[in-house]
Parts: structure tokens; sequence; C-alpha cells
């Protein structure tokens, strides 16, 4: 995450259809992220990666998981 702030240019997520993206927009990426195997509405997938954003940079930012000592 912190090597991705990093760099000279901007991140860019996209979000594909059920039947996934165009394997042009595929091999043009420098990542690729699953949310599993699931297909989920739009708005859900664009919700869970917001999520898992502010998880990651809240850990990169030295935060305890929010749910550590917990039973």
């Amino acid at each position: 995450m912190q090597t991705w702030l990093d760099q000279p240019r901007p991140v860019v997520f996209v979000i594909g259809g059920a039947e996934g993206l165009d394997a042009s927009v595929m091999n043009r990426a420098d990542h690729v992220l699953s949310l599993g195997p699931l297909t989920w509405p739009h708005m859900l997938a664009r919700a869970m990666l917001c999520e898992q954003l502010y998880r990651a940079r809240a850990i990169v930012a030295g935060h305890p998981y929010h749910r550590s000592g917990r039973p």
C-alpha cells in the first residue's frame, strides 16, 4: 500500500462487471485484486474496496487492529 502511495502516478482501481474485465484492461494492470469468487453488486464492491483500503492505511499508520484483544 505504501509503495503505491509513494509512486508519482495516481493509483486507479477498476471494478469489472459480472463477466470481469476485458483482457486488454487486465493486460495493462500493474496489479490485480480480487474480492473473492462471488459476484458483488457494484455499490457493495465499492464499499468493500474502500473498507479494505481504509484498513490497509490504518495498518501502515500503525493503528492497532480494531478487534485485537477480543476473545
